[in-house]
């Protein structure tokens, strides 16, 4: 597997040696031995599958005091996915990273604990896997507003996204409970 770090250096890039010929393609989308070589080593113990369609944006969601950290990847269609530096002690506190994962592409994306998640389906539909570094504690979930000015996110345009009212209800980072 390569790990390339993005302009947040913890956020990273994971890409799978992909294996193909005229019946298919073959990769290995977990290996943690490979992982911890590669310099990502981290203990995984859940797994979370979603399915949504054009235009739902989910996110930017993340847990206090119970952080994840995720290793995402999407399954069938496209998606735009961020990650937001929510660490004040970080150079990179409020700075935001959006890449494209396809399953065309087969790139997966580790968002570390300290930082929000979200995404954009771009495609008709998208269905996301993850694993989480910890368990999902839902008096622990936070939410930050997914078009804060204050977090600029280049969003794609999509026209307005679907949310969740939770998502809808999300805080400014100004506001927004943030790790130390």
């Amino acid at each position: 597997m390569k790990i390339t770090p993005t302009a947040i250096p913890d956020v990273c890039i994971v890409e799978p040696v992909v294996f193909g010929d005229e019946r298919g393609f073959f990769f290995e989308s977990f290996n943690r031995r490979a992982l911890a070589q590669a310099g990502l080593d981290r203990d995984f113990v859940q797994d979370n599958h979603s399915r949504s369609r054009r235009g739902v944006l989910r996110g930017l969601h993340y847990q206090i005091p119970q952080a994840q950290g995720k290793l995402v990847r999407v399954l069938a269609g496209e998606i735009f996915d961020v990650a937001v530096d929510l660490r004040r002690s970080s150079p990179f506190f409020g700075r935001s990273i959006g890449v494209s994962l396809t399953a065309e592409n087969k790139h997966m994306l580790w968002v570390p604990e300290g930082f929000a998640h979200g995404f954009l389906v771009l495609s008709e539909f998208a269905e996301v896997f993850y694993k989480t570094t910890s368990y999902y504690a839902p008096k622990c979930e936070r939410s930050l507003l997914w078009n804060d000015p204050g977090l600029a996110i280049a969003w794609p345009e999509c026209g307005e996204p679907i949310l969740s009212e939770k998502d809808r209800q999300g805080l400014r980072l100004s506001q927004a409970e943030v790790y130390d």
